[in-house]
């Protein structure tokens, strides 16, 4: 059965049970806690923790996720993969675990006619939690033997968030796959040969804090118990297509096949070579997943996650023999075996090739740069007489430069060196602890999340009124004063105000939020400088009290900066133009990947693999400023997101939406699912001016523009300049490129012509240099400093040139200083009589460097060296000389 048709039978089976199927969502995790998707109930967290009401008392999905804390398992094992599809029915206070298990065993064991899986209900072991009799008697009255069911701990049949909150037992159904996979005894004895395929979660305490997946306390009852239910698609491909592993399942096996025919390596051949072939399946198929769902490879966060498992694919390719590049070719492989299941990776092909075959193009170069680096790290390591490479080498390489650490280890190893990886490791760990820090410090400011809930659960969720008024009547129905919830503020007071209902507009879709003030009844007033949604629905309006006391409960009125809020409308309204202009101009590779609306001006961020010529922006600037002139109507409607998809709107994304959405209209040239604030006609934003574009990441870049009154500053400017410009040159304002090319031509002319003269007067003193060495213990010495200036380059033709004019064969020394920019320059060069006597350029370089306060190295016949401190030149010329008689 393909994993197609496993999908199909999922969903059309509780969807005839009463559930509602609902679409996977993006596997960019719309969850300040995740970077990405790592579970089939993460969409559904906010129902389960009480945030949100759910819509439905049903669910089904099958949901797209990535996992990666076990990526150097990838290939290793049966069933570790990056990228995997959730399959999950949910139950919001509904069916509890009677109804659970009994849908559970029906679908897995009712026949393939009926529309079930069909498997052997002999072949199926069940696991419950220690002391859930009531599991067990569920299971026992379905028909599963108690010999094949078995109690575990809280490591393995107990589920929380890891947090306060809900909390129950599992329930584990295992497929035994035969005594080949192992040792018989069910799943408590080996998890290869009973592979677990189905977790059903029973939700039915409340937890407190604590860590670990076992210390915490257990409140209580839940007043409302839920079903969460998880079953691996991969993992249930394997078993009905009866094959060892999930990398030979339908679709990860037509991309290694693709891998084979690439670099002739034929799978089976060999365990190492296998190994590589299944990371490359699965690493490849989850790059285009997540590049399909708007990630793009960075540094950083989920980009980071892309370009990481993106080299690993490339970097296993290498070692199967592929010579050049490869990923354009297994990508499409990818999109046409997923592409079934999800058709929008074939709409959005050409994009995703983009992406892909940008970062294949950058790795390949970090590959050439990383290996001369690595040469040099090996070489320095070989000179100190160590035989280990450092961690901190190791780590420059990974962090600075992309290079994988396995491919430190096998190129070290090559040559005969090993590498700390312990130190290396602990250098990742400190990295990533910084950064966690840095992130939970970022995600929820210094206010626990939970006094925002509790706000939602006793008020419900902000009433946002701006879309059409700009002021009104409200009530403070939260109050926290440093963080803190509080029934009263005093004036100086920094505080968030949370009203039944607000104008002011909280930042999202790269809109900055309105700023203004609130009037509370009593006479206070509060600054309001930000607004946010720590919690989905709930608007925190964070500022200061001007004057009075703001109490829980008063009554209010809030009003918005409405010049701020209209400046910033008349950006976003140009942003859209622009996101439309730029798709027509290059295509819809130029997807949005971010944005930021504020007063005034705008950037705006897409996909394109390379600069965009000035024509082009040249040419979408004036498309835009047509619309403009046209005075379109700006209008929004709000719709199901199918009818959204048949009118042909554009999506952000990594952007949650719900099924209705907000759809923003620009007369016949641009729609767009948009949350934000818009102007009514296009004629209300005056001018457009884009500054330029630039890149922020491997294929994406950005515009930045002016909007409005902004723009026409900008060009009043501009044009000033010119005027200056055009009476310097004696010439009218279309001359000036030809004129100021001209002056500039000249002016290159005349600092070669300076640059010439000065070496010439440097080379004349060759001779005399050479004429005055001084004889140490027979070694020619010519030293001293040449006129300060001398730039590098001219500093080491002297230095040859001395070398060159000595006479009769001697051993010879050249060792010159000056001072340029402030700094002392050393360049010293030595002949071949003098190398013999084992005098090397490179020792003398180190030791004049170091007296100068600074550092230097090079080859043996000549190297170069600097410092901090021009004084010490002479010095420094004596400890050369020293050196020299040493060793002479």
């Amino acid at each position: 059965m393909e994993s197609a048709e496993i999908r199909r039978r999922w969903l059309r089976f509780f969807e005839e049970r009463g559930h509602t199927v609902v679409p996977s969502a993006s596997l960019i995790a719309d969850d300040p806690t995740l970077l990405l998707v790592p579970a089939g109930m993460v969409p559904f967290k906010p129902y389960f923790l009480g945030e949100v009401k759910p819509p439905f008392a049903r669910a089904t999905s099958v949901q797209k996720c990535v996992r990666t804390p076990d990526i150097e398992e990838v290939g290793r094992t049966t069933r570790h993969g990056t990228f995997f599809q959730m399959c999950g029915n949910f139950s919001f206070g509904d069916y509890f675990k009677q109804g659970a298990a009994e849908y559970a065993w029906e679908l897995l064991t009712g026949s393939q006619e009926d529309g079930c899986y069909g498997l052997d209900p002999e072949k199926l072991w069940i696991t419950v939690y220690l002391d859930d009799d009531e599991a067990e008697q569920i299971w026992r009255r379905i028909g599963v033997p108690a010999e094949r069911i078995q109690r575990l701990g809280k490591a393995d049949n107990y589920w929380s968030m890891g947090v306060p909150g809900p909390c129950g037992p599992c329930s584990e159904i295992n497929y035994d796959r035969g005594p080949e996979f192992g040792v018989e005894g069910g799943p408590a004895v080996n998890d290869e040969r009973y592979v677990e395929i189905w977790n059903l979660v029973f939700m039915q305490y409340e937890r407190g804090p604590g860590e670990g997946k076992g210390d915490f306390p257990i409140y209580g009852e839940l007043p409302n118990k839920n079903i969460d239910t998880g079953l691996g698609l991969e993992r249930l491909a394997m078993i009905l297509q009866d094959v060892p592993n999930m990398y030979e399942t339908d679709t990860l096996r037509v991309v290694m096949d693709k891998a084979t025919e690439l670099t002739g390596v034929r799978y089976g051949s060999g365990e190492g070579t296998d190994v590589s072939l299944r990371v490359v399946a699965d690493h490849i198929r989850t790059s285009v997943m997540l590049i399909g769902d708007g990630v793009t490879p960075g540094n950083e966060g989920r980009g980071y996650v892309l370009r990481r498992i993106m080299r690993r694919a490339i970097r296993n390719m290498r070692l199967l023999g592929a010579g050049g590049p490869v990923i354009g070719e297994l990508t499409d492989v990818v999109i046409r075996t997923m592409g079934e299941q999800y058709p929008e990776l074939t709409e959005d092909r050409k994009r995703i090739e983009t992406v892909a075959l940008a970062e294949e193009a950058a790795f390949l170069k970090t590959l050439k740069a990383g290996t001369n680096i690595l040469d040099t790290a090996v070489s320095d390591t070989r000179s100190a007489g160590r035989t280990t490479l450092s961690g901190d080498k190791a780590f420059l390489l990974h962090d600075t430069w992309g290079f994988p650490i396995d491919l430190t280890l096998e190129m070290a190893a090559e040559q005969g060196l090993s590498v700390d990886e312990e130190g290396f490791r602990r250098l990742m760990k400190e990295q990533r602890e910084r950064a966690k820090a840095d992130s939970r410090a970022k995600k929820t400011g210094h206010a626990d999340l939970s006094a925002y809930r509790e706000v939602a659960d006793r008020s419900g969720t902000t009433v946002f009124t701006g879309y059409t008024d700009t002021e009104g009547e409200s009530t403070v129905v939260g109050l926290l004063v440093d963080g803190v919830p509080s029934p009263a503020a005093q004036e100086g007071d920094a505080v968030e105000v949370v009203l039944d209902r607000t104008p002011f507009y909280a930042e999202g879709g790269g809109q900055l939020a309105d700023t203004g003030r609130i009037r509370i009844d009593t006479g206070a007033v509060v600054e309001v400088r930000d607004v946010q949604q720590p919690v989905a629905g709930v608007s925190v309006h964070k500022g200061v009290v001007q004057v009075g006391e703001v109490t829980l409960g008063a009554g209010a009125q809030a009003r918005i900066d409405v010049g701020r809020r209209r400046s910033i409308a008349r950006a976003h309204s140009a942003t859209h133009l622009t996101h439309q202009a730029l798709r027509d101009a290059l295509g819809p590779t130029a997807a949005q990947a971010g944005s930021e609306n504020s007063p005034g001006r705008f950037r705006f961020d897409f996909g394109s693999p390379a600069a965009v010529p000035g024509t082009v922006l040249t040419d979408v600037e004036q498309q835009i400023n047509e619309v403009l002139a046209r005075e379109l109507d700006v209008t929004a409607e709000v719709m199901s997101m199918a009818e959204a998809k048949k009118q042909g709107a554009i999506a952000e994304f990594g952007e949650k939406y719900g099924d209705r959405v907000r759809v923003v209209t620009i007369g016949d040239f641009s729609k767009e699912l948009c949350g934000g604030t818009h102007v009514h006609n296009t004629a209300q934003l005056g001018l457009v001016k884009l500054l330029g574009e630039s890149s922020i990441g491997s294929g994406v870049r950005r515009v930045e523009a002016l909007v409005g009154v902004d723009a026409y500053n900008f060009l009043a400017r501009e044009h000033t300049v010119v005027s200056q410009l055009t009476d310097l040159v004696k010439g009218r304002p279309e001359e000036l490129p030809e004129k100021i090319s001209g002056m500039l031509a000249k002016l290159k002319e005349a600092e070669k012509e300076i640059e010439r003269f000065r070496g010439e007067k440097v080379l004349r003193a060759a001779a005399g240099l050479a004429e005055g060495a001084k004889d140490v213990r027979g070694i020619a010495l010519a030293a001293g400093r040449v006129p300060d200036g001398t730039g590098a380059d001219d500093l080491r033709k002297l230095v040859l040139d001395v070398r060159g004019r000595v006479q009769g064969g001697r051993p010879a020394v050249v060792a010159l200083f000056t001072v340029a920019k402030d700094r002392p320059l050393t360049v010293i060069a030595t002949n071949e009589a003098a190398r013999e006597r084992g005098i090397k350029a490179g020792e003398l370089v180190r030791t004049a460097a170091k007296t100068l306060g600074g550092g230097g190295g090079g080859k043996d016949d000549v190297a170069q060296g600097g410092g901090q401190n021009p004084s010490a030149i002479e010095e420094a010329v004596a400890a050369v000389e020293r050196l020299i008689a040493g060793k002479a």
